[in-house]
């Protein structure tokens, strides 16, 4: 069925058509059978016509022919029409008896009509003849759309029990495939979720691990010995690794929760923000629009701007160039650098917690968190984040887009 069709997206219609269908069709049956049994009531009830003679009380004949009886109501009593051999035709009546005229449906004719149509029953019978053949007829559709229902309760019942990766078929346009696609949507979000949070404990153990080795590494050298400046200044850098670590970890966490309070939303003046940020890290900036204003929490804002100051830092080869420019409704900030660029293959998974292009992570600084995070930031304020190459040479523009406030 076309997905226009109102009938296959909503399944109330279809069931409604079904039953009006079913006694549509139960409905001509039963008028077909009733014509017969009126039919053959008739001929029942109109025997062939005989030949009657009435004579006077001198025996002569007064009137010789056949005579067919006409149908008439019972309180009107008997009618015969009698056609003589010379052309004319005289009509006989005859009142109704005294002790019949209260009596109805209990005399040889009667006992003669078809068994559905005789009173006072067979209005009875043909009401119960349509109601069963409507349920034989409709339990068919009924059941075939409530299986669809039982699939979808048992699938969320096995998913309610922990196996995520049960999903429902999804059959058809109306309200029961809708809601198995909604499921499916749902179950695959969850099990994502499941398995980005595992992965996180698991990255995060093995990156909490190597600063804390080299941590207790130096204090083992160290023994009782003063500290050296060089020993001191190696375990102040592990020490700022494993702070800055365990404070992406409790972001990308929360960040992930939409109801945890990430700070107060404010309007902000990106091309203000931009700017600190750059001086900071000596980056070129570029202003190609004025009044970018955007609506947003401002520490996770400038929090995602540095992380992709720093990451464009740690791989370019020369200056690095921040541009400011607007799309319609949309702040665009792009983000190019000089480095090695980033496969196309590879665009996406670079924003994966923990993930690291080959080679990336015998580079100094960094630990797999700050493109996941600028990702989670861009999507708690309605944006975008996606990588490219740069246009004005190799290396690659990280390109972050935001909507304006009103």
């Amino acid at each position: 069925m076309s997905a226009t069709n109102p009938f296959a997206r909503h399944l109330y219609l279809r069931i409604w058509l079904a039953v009006v269908g079913g006694v549509a069709v139960l409905t001509l049956a039963v008028g077909w059978a009733w014509r017969v049994a009126a039919e053959q009531n008739a001929q029942t009830l109109a025997p062939p016509a005989r030949e009657i003679v009435l004579r006077d009380d001198q025996g002569r004949v007064v009137l010789q022919g056949l005579a067919a009886r006409q149908p008439t109501a019972p309180a009107q009593g008997l009618e015969f029409l009698v056609a003589t051999e010379q052309g004319g035709s005289y009509v006989l009546q005859m009142a109704p008896r005294a002790e019949r005229a209260g009596r109805s449906g209990a005399g040889p004719a009667h006992r003669a009509m078809m068994f559905w149509t005789r009173p006072p029953f067979g209005f009875a019978w043909m009401l119960a003849v349509v109601g069963i053949a409507v349920a034989v007829g409709v339990f068919p559709i009924i059941r075939r759309l409530t299986q669809r229902l039982e699939a979808l309760q048992r699938s969320v019942q096995r998913f309610g029990e922990g196996d995520l990766s049960v999903r429902v078929p999804a059959q058809g346009h109306d309200e029961v495939a809708h809601l198995a696609r909604q499921f499916n949507a749902a179950a695959e979000r969850v099990e994502a979720l499941l398995k980005a949070h595992k992965s996180l404990l698991a990255n995060a153990s093995h990156e909490l691990r190597s600063p804390l080795a080299r941590i207790r590494m130096g204090l083992e050298l160290m023994g009782t010995q003063p500290p050296s400046a060089a020993l001191r200044e190696e375990l102040q850098r592990n020490i700022a690794e494993l702070d800055q670590l365990v404070e992406e970890i409790l972001l990308a966490s929360r960040l992930d929760v939409r109801e945890a309070d990430v700070g107060s939303s404010e309007h902000v003046d990106l091309v203000g923000l931009a700017a600190e940020e750059c001086a900071r890290s000596g980056a070129e900036l570029a202003v190609q629009a004025d009044g970018l204003e955007v609506q947003a929490v401002a520490r996770l804002l400038r929090r995602a701007l540095r992380n992709l100051l720093e990451n464009a830092r740690r791989y370019s080869h020369g200056p690095v160039s921040v541009t400011l420019v607007r799309h319609a409704d949309m702040a665009e900030v792009r983000v190019c650098d000089q480095g090695p660029g980033v496969p196309a293959a590879l665009r996406e998974r670079i924003f994966e917690p923990f993930y690291r292009l080959p080679g990336a992570s015998e580079r100094a600084g960094g630990v797999g968190l700050g493109l996941a995070l600028v990702r989670s930031i861009a999507g708690r304020h309605q944006g975008t984040v996606h990588c490219e190459d740069n246009p004005r040479g190799p290396g690659a523009c990280f390109v972050l887009r935001l909507p304006l406030a009103a």
